[in-house]
């Protein structure tokens, strides 16, 4: 049976938090409309994984701190009134890319690694993965059972939320961080170019069926999760890529909850 195999256990665990972590953080982007500026702080982050690699550190290292340097830049930037988000996401975005693709260059050997970062593989990730993503998750649920209130407010309106008197800009730097690191720590699973699937997609699909954000934030987790297992399943059995797996079946599940939702409406 697969469940015997320790790779298919360490998947299945590692897409377990993942799918908590991302569902916390997710419901999160989604409500505040970051998706984009979560996809670009997912690509800037090559930047890091390039330069870390050229400079014999670890490469989720680096990963990270251009994660949380490019989501925090493109915060600041956007404040600017002579820059437009969606420009400074662009900008952060194409930088990292090219730093990393040049450093990854310049590192011997690194070029055959590189690809196992950009676009993951689930059935690869490692005991190391897996309690990083542990902590990640561990961090997430204790940041919304202390401050679930205070979260919901600012994601679903910060304005409103600042009148009341909450430090809008600490839960927005706490959740901006979050962001970053859990980026990081499910890029052995889908990659640099798919990760911000797992932050999106599922929301979408709660979305369908969630009528308050908690509940969307449970329901994100089983979806995220069910994605991740029927993923992992047709990796293995059809012998094709873990993270593309991952994201087409999430995108398939949304399609068949979008049409069920049409016929329930309809009847």
């Amino acid at each position: 049976m697969l469940l015997d195999y320790t790779f298919f256990q360490n998947a299945l665990l590692g897409a377990l938090l993942a799918s908590v972590l991302c569902a916390i953080v997710g419901t999160y982007v989604v409500t505040r409309r970051m998706v984009i500026a979560g996809g670009g702080m997912a690509h800037a982050s090559l930047g890091g994984v390039g330069m870390a690699a050229y400079w014999g550190f670890p490469p989720l290292l680096g990963a990270a701190v251009f994660a949380v340097l490019s989501g925090f830049g493109i915060k600041w930037l956007s404040s600017k009134r002579t820059v437009r988000e969606d420009s400074a996401i662009a900008m952060l975005w194409t930088f990292g890319m090219a730093l990393g693709i040049m450093f990854a260059y310049l590192t011997p050997g690194f070029m055959t690694d590189l690809p196992s970062y950009l676009f993951g593989d689930i059935l690869s990730i490692s005991h190391t993965d897996i309690v990083m993503l542990g902590i990640l998750t561990l961090m997430a649920v204790l940041l919304y059972v202390l401050l679930r209130r205070s979260v919901i407010s600012v994601a679903c309106d910060r304005d409103f939320a600042r009148t009341q008197g909450l430090p809008v800009g600490a839960i927005e730097g706490a959740m901006t961080l979050l962001m970053a690191l859990a980026i990081v720590g499910c890029l052995h699973m889908v990659g640099i170019v798919m990760v911000i699937s797992l932050l999106s997609v599922p929301q979408m699909t709660a979305a369908l069926f969630a009528s308050t954000y908690q509940r969307m934030v449970w329901l994100s987790a089983v979806f995220a999760y069910a994605g991740c297992v029927g993923g992992l399943l047709l990796s293995y059995y059809a012998d094709v890529p873990g993270g593309a797996s991952i994201i087409l079946t999430s995108i398939g599940i949304y399609a068949v909850c979008r049409i069920i939702k049409s016929v329930l409406r309809r009847s």
